[in-house]
C-alpha cells in the first residue's frame, strides 16, 4: 500500500486537475456552457433517459438539471418526449442538431488534449487513461459505462456541473 505522503501528494495533484477542467470549459462554444455540455455528453453516452436519471448522473438538484435541460431544448439539441410508461414524465433524447453539437464538443476537446499532450507518447496517454479509469472504478463512478453514439467528450466536462458557478 502507498505511504501517507504519496496519498497527500495524490490529493494535491487531484486538486490541481481543476486547471485542466477550466481549460476544457474555456473551449466550449459560447452558447454551450458546461452544464449544457454535460447534458449532451450524458445523453450521448447513456442514450434516452428521464430527467430524474439525468439529475442523478449529473449529481445535481432537479432544479439545476431542469435549467440545463431547458437551455439545450431551447437550442433544439434535445427533445422531450412523453414517457410511454408514465405520461406525466418526459424522456430526453438528442436531436440530430444535438448530435452535431456533441460531435463539435468532442472535436474541440480532442483537439485541446492533442495540443496540450503533444509531447506525450501514445503509451503515456494510454497509461493515464488506464490509471484514471481505475481511479474512477475505485470510487464507484456510475458514469463509467461504455460510450454510445461513438462520442467521448471529456468526462471532465461532466464534473464541471458540480461547481457553484454553474448552479
Amino acid at each position: 500500500m502507498a505511504e501517507q505522503a504519496q496519498f497527500e501528494e495524490l490529493a494535491r495533484q487531484l486538486s490541481a486537475v481543476g486547471a485542466v477542467k477550466r481549460d476544457l470549459g474555456r473551449i466550449l462554444p459560447p452558447d454551450c456552457p458546461t452544464g449544457s455540455a454535460a447534458v449532451l455528453t450524458l445523453l450521448g453516452r447513456h442514450g434516452d433517459m428521464r430527467m430524474s436519471k439525468l439529475a442523478e448522473l449529473l449529481a445535481v438538484d432537479m432544479s439545476v438539471t431542469s435549467r440545463h435541460v431547458a437551455h439545450v431544448a431551447a437550442r433544439g439539441w434535445i427533445e422531450r418526449l412523453p414517457d410511454p410508461a408514465d405520461r406525466r414524465s418526459r424522456i430526453l433524447r438528442l436531436t440530430p442538431s444535438g448530435l452535431a453539437q456533441l460531435d463539435e464538443l468532442s472535436r474541440r476537446t480532442t483537439h485541446l488534449l492533442a495540443e496540450r499532450l503533444a509531447d506525450w507518447t501514445d503509451d503515456e496517454v494510454g497509461q493515464l487513461i488506464r490509471l484514471m479509469t481505475r481511479l474512477r472504478d475505485s470510487f464507484g463512478d456510475c458514469r463509467s459505462v461504455p460510450v454510445r453514439h461513438g462520442f467521448a467528450v471529456a468526462p471532465v466536462l461532466e464534473e464541471t456541473t458540480r461547481t457553484p458557478a454553474s448552479t
